[in-house]
């Protein structure tokens, strides 16, 4: 590599991908970690361990939900890391609030495999994903202005349209998550968001976007 395109220290992609992915994998496992084990009375008898495996359903439901949710901004982060030729202290800035509340999530997510109809504990699942997903719109906005990625710009640009919709498809379950005990149904239906929603931020964003210089208003152009 030469001189002229050698990163400067502490800006590699390569480390940046590497800790991303250590911190992903250290959460999706503590997700599991976090099920609570059983107890020698409930293993005493196949009727004892079918009674506490069928108590713990939301914890199984709560831990399966998360895996799924992480795995999807882990395969769209590779996606990203993929494109991107250098780094930009903004985008690496927005790397730590992203894996803080990456490594944070097993939290949430025992606490309302605990209580999953808990509006608390939907505000705090709900909200901790929503964060995720934004912070996850900060960096794909990041490296599509900043100039940092190899390829199609516009593709990015979709793809955090996409990320903001789920952002605020989360948001709309924290609040009714006060008005109903099963909003967390909501989070099911996120990819559904991505792609329906994401077609709705994209056109009120070109809606509401300044022309670009040399258009003419009316010129078709």
């Amino acid at each position: 590599m030469s001189e002229d395109v050698r990163p400067k220290p502490g800006l590699s992609p390569e480390r940046l991908a590497f800790f991303t992915d250590a911190i992903f994998a250290i959460a999706m496992t503590l997700l599991a970690v976090e099920l609570e084990r059983p107890d020698k009375e409930d293993l005493g008898t196949a009727g004892a361990l079918g009674r506490f495996l069928v108590d713990q359903r939301n914890s199984y439901l709560a831990f399966a939900l998360a895996f799924v949710l992480l795995w999807s901004v882990w395969r769209r982060h590779h996606q990203l890391m993929d494109r991107i030729r250098v780094l930009s202290e903004a985008f690496a800035f927005w790397h730590a609030p992203f894996l803080l509340l990456v490594a944070f999530l097993p939290f949430p997510t025992a606490v309302i495999g605990s209580s999953i109809t808990n509006p608390m504990a939907q505000t705090l699942f709900a909200g901790t994903m929503a964060a995720i997903f934004f912070c996850e719109v900060a960096l794909k906005e990041v490296s599509a202005h900043a100039g940092l990625l190899v390829g199609d710009e516009a593709e990015v640009r979709g793809h955090a349209n996409g990320s903001w919709a789920v952002a605020l498809w989360f948001v709309l379950s924290l609040g009714l998550a006060w008005v109903s005990p099963y909003a967390y149904i909501l989070w099911f239906f996120a990819p559904l968001a991505a792609r329906r929603g994401g077609t709705l931020v994209a056109r009120l964003r070109t809606r509401h976007a300044p022309p670009h210089d040399g258009d003419v208003p009316g010129s078709g152009q």
